[in-house]
């Protein structure tokens, strides 16, 4: 089947589903004649927390994608590609700079692809409290459940929701004493075994839930080079989760999660747009251009010349060459990685090898108190620390063919070591009041976040002196914020949220210390290493406005408008520069800063359930305009100095607009007690207005850009899940399930040009079982169809020893999928 063919089928299958989700509306007679909609904590109610208090998922005027503890086992969702793969609209990008692993994880909701690699526009969050760093964690341990939340959530959740927000809610324990082991085993040595604990310390007055996790798989591609597999991962996580109640009015919650992943090299490889060759001329690796592209020698409109790119240009094609890299962990490396100096990481605390290493602590606590009948007071304070190196084979081929005088093993190799290192402290303290029919939250919140990071390698001796370590980059966010809610009538509301929010951000020295030869932009002189080197505040007010009408007792209708932004980033490369380019930078208008991200977001929504509440649905619309949008850019700088006259920098600027359009539905229908249909689709028009990208111009020659699409994101996708479970008669106690799941995503653009896409993808996960008692046995497939469709696309280079081909885009670097997995799991409960 084509893709335009299957493009116009999904786009008939979304308009189906939501006509079969407005049947809820469209008989109100039906209503009538069936029973009065149960209360809101009937059996199989959903209680999400989008606006920070607990509401009814079919109740609450926000879109939500709500996914519970069962049906994320029964999915068997337990990564965030996992998550990614069933949920439409959603997408996760964990390719950047040579490398597709986990240590990078870009969070892409409704089409909101971050512009450049530190930015985010889905923040994450763990009980509400949040967590700066989109990697933190990649694994999913059994939650109560997952809320993803669409839309700017400024009012609420703060900065960085510019697109939505992930909260994963954790299980609060009961005060029986019980829990559950679980084991699985799988293909190619996957294994996973959990236990959780909870029970009572003292009475119902201190309880608490203990779990721990370990994780381990080989990978399903192998190394041309030395055999080894590539995408090995494994993952140590426990968490302990305390909860006082001293008396009936005051809840207090402590939190705690530890986690560690050590990983092999990753699953990823390169499509070339140029031969590699030895030194006596013979290929080693095939050239799979398909295109020569037009491009500008430069990449600024009005200057350069043009210039002729072979590139590889539509769907991309399978693999010719043998997917390998030079991952050798001998003296050398470990010398290398050894090294305490110019380090981000502690070396004692690094990965010991080609792969990744990662360690996470989470801490939070939630202190509730019930005021009065109507009153409560809340106080949310977290902690978050990440530190994550992974070392890759920059060059991503086995290159040892090719003889290097200069490299102490004999061959061309691009060893390369990147780190990094984010914290995070939050609080938040807010007043809620409930009279009935007016529902109000009041509260003030606090933030402080840093980052840092550092790299170094090459093709030489691996000495301190290739190491480069940065300067903090740090945010202070200071947050007022309110909800009103109030109902006119019994089926009418009104809701008027809003935050000011005053973002601070610093930048500073490297752990080498600055010299900034200039004062245009700040004092010149010698900084001492991190010290602050440049500050600048932002002040937004960040509203939403959401009407909603109960139409029937099993039928809602909301509206609604809000606004987003996202914080500002340092043009620091300026400073760095000699006194006369800062001067000239000055004069041409250049900031230091460019102006944050903003959003405006109209949504129209409905919600409900119909056929005696069997089905249910949620359908969304929405159009958002996405300006100031921030880009890595080639700064030109008039400069009478230079011998061209112009100076280019590496700098940031406002030169991106999109606007983007989207309708999503979800429906889960219960056929009868033996069948479950669950299905979800998302259509998400993104469409380019203005952008400017040196790099991609220099590639392809285009300076207009309005009307294509944002890159790393699917325009359709859509998940059908098919349920079949009953009671085994011949077991007292005992029942079955059978259930396949389809997840589609349609191709993603490798940049903003639309030049290069990847296929569709279409993954089939199978899952069977059988239980008794507190007892389970599953069998599952997952990619059934051995699907290689690759999982993440971003325009690369050609490595080779001539080093000539890192001028302009050479090579597509694209993420490789984990192939058929077969296994089965046991679960029992006590």
């Amino acid at each position: 089947m084509s893709t335009k063919t299957f493009t116009k089928r999904s786009a008939a299958s979304l308009t189906v589903m939501a006509f079969v989700a407005s049947l809820g509306v469209a008989a109100p007679a039906f209503a009538q004649e069936a029973p009065q909609a149960a209360e809101e904590n009937e059996p199989g109610t959903i209680v999400v927390t989008a606006r920070k208090r607990e509401e009814n998922l079919l109740k609450v005027p926000v879109t939500v994608t709500a996914l519970t503890s069962e049906t994320l086992e029964k999915r068997g969702v337990v990564s965030m590609q996992d998550l990614a793969a069933s949920t439409p609209a959603l997408n996760i990008n964990n390719n950047s700079s040579g490398h597709a692993d986990r240590s990078f994880q870009q969070i892409v909701l409704r089409g909101f692809t971050p512009s450049t690699t530190l930015a985010t526009t889905t923040s994450l969050f763990i009980d509400g409290v949040a967590v700066s760093s989109p990697s933190a964690f990649t694994a999913i341990s059994a939650p109560e459940r997952i809320e993803i939340l669409k839309g700017p959530q400024s009012a609420y959740f703060g900065r960085n929701t510019f697109a939505g927000a992930i909260n994963v809610v954790n299980k609060t324990p009961s005060g029986d004493w019980g829990g559950t082991v679980t084991g699985m085993v799988g293909t190619r040595d996957n294994y996973r075994l959990r236990g959780e604990v909870e029970g009572s310390i003292i009475g119902e007055a201190l309880t608490f839930r203990l779990t721990g996790e370990r994780f381990s798989k080989s990978g399903s591609w192998t190394n041309a080079a030395d055999g080894s597999t590539l995408g090995d991962q494994s993952t140590n996580s426990a968490s302990l989760l305390l909860v006082a109640k001293p008396t009936e009015k005051l809840t207090m919650k402590v939190f705690g999660l530890l986690s560690q992943d050590k990983d092999g090299p990753s699953a990823q490889t390169r499509l070339l747009a140029y031969d590699i060759k030895d030194a006596s001329g013979n290929v080693i690796y095939k050239s799979q251009s398909n295109c020569t592209l037009t491009g500008n020698s430069v990449g600024v409109s009005g200057f350069g010349t043009a210039i002729s790119n072979p590139f590889i240009c539509g769907t991309l094609p399978g693999l010719i060459n043998p997917v390998s890299m030079n991952t050798i962990n001998d003296s050398i490396t470990t010398n290398f990685l050894s090294i305490p100096q110019r380090r981000i990481v502690p070396s004692k605390d690094g990965v010991d090898g080609y792969g990744l290493r990662r360690d996470y602590q989470h801490l939070h606590t939630a202190i509730d108190y019930e005021l009065t009948d109507m009153l409560s007071a809340s106080v949310l304070a977290g902690y978050n620390h990440e530190e994550w190196t992974t070392m890759i084979d920059l060059d991503g081929n086995d290159t040892s063919k090719i003889a290097s005088a200069s490299n102490p093993r004999g061959f061309f190799d691009f060893p390369f070591l990147i780190e990094r290192r984010t914290q995070d402290y939050s609080v938040e303290g807010r007043l809620s009041l409930d009279t009935g029919p007016l529902r109000a939250v009041v509260g003030v919140s606090y933030l402080n976040a840093y980052i840092i990071q550092g790299q170094g390698g090459g093709t030489g001796a691996l000495t301190q002196s290739v190491l480069t370590p940065g300067g903090k980059n740090i945010s202070k966010t200071i947050g007022a914020f309110y909800g009103l809610t109030y109902d006119f009538t019994d089926t009418v509301s009104l809701s008027l949220e809003g935050r000011y929010q005053v973002d601070t951000l610093e930048a500073h020295a490297s752990t080498l210390g600055q010299t900034v030869a200039s004062s245009a932009y700040v004092p010149a002189g010698t900084y001492a290493p991190d010290q602050l080197v440049a500050k600048k505040t932002f002040k937004n007010f960040l509203p939403r406005v959401i009407a909603n009408w109960q139409a029937t007792p099993d039928t809602m209708v909301y509206a609604s408008f809000s606004k987003g932004v996202n914080p500002s980033q340092f043009n620091s490369s300026i400073i760095a520069q000699s006194a006369r380019v800062q001067q000239a930078a000055v004069d041409a208008g250049i900031t230091l800063t460019v102006d944050p991200e903003k959003i405006t977001n109209y949504e129209l929504g409905l919600k409900g359930r119909a056929l005696n509440g069997n089905l249910r649905y949620t359908v969304a619309g929405y159009f958002a305009q996405w300006r100031n949008q921030i880009n890595a850019i080639l700064l030109t700088i008039p400069d009478a100095g230079s011998a061209t006259g112009t100076s280019f920098v590496n700098g940031f600027s406002n030169s991106g607009t999109v606007d983007i359009k989207g309708l999503e539905v979800e429906t889960s229908l219960k056929v009868s007690d033996l069948i479950t249909i669950d299905a979800a689709g998302a259509f998400t028009d993104t469409n380019i207005k203005d952008f400017r990208s040196t790099q991609v111009s220099k590639l392809t020659g285009i300076f207009d850009y309005s009307g294509k699409e944002m890159p790393n994101t699917s325009k359709w996708s859509a998940n059908v899940g098919v349920q079949f479970g009953g009671d085994i008669a011949s077991i007292d106690d005992g029942q079955w399930f059978l259930r396949g799941d389809w997840n589609f995503k349609s191709g993603m653009w490798s940049n903003q040009a639309n030049t290069t896409r990847t296929a569709d993808l279409h993954l089939f996960n199978l899952r069977t079982g059988i239980s008794k008692g507190n007892a389970s046995l599953e069998f599952f497939v997952n990619n059934v169809f051995n699907n290689k469709t690759y999982t993440s696309i971003a325009d690369n280079y050609v490595i080779d020893q001539t080093l000539s081909r890192l001028g302009n885009f050479s090579a597509i670097l694209v993420g490789l999928p984990e192939l058929r997995t077969a296994g089965m799991q046991i679960k029992v409960s006590f």
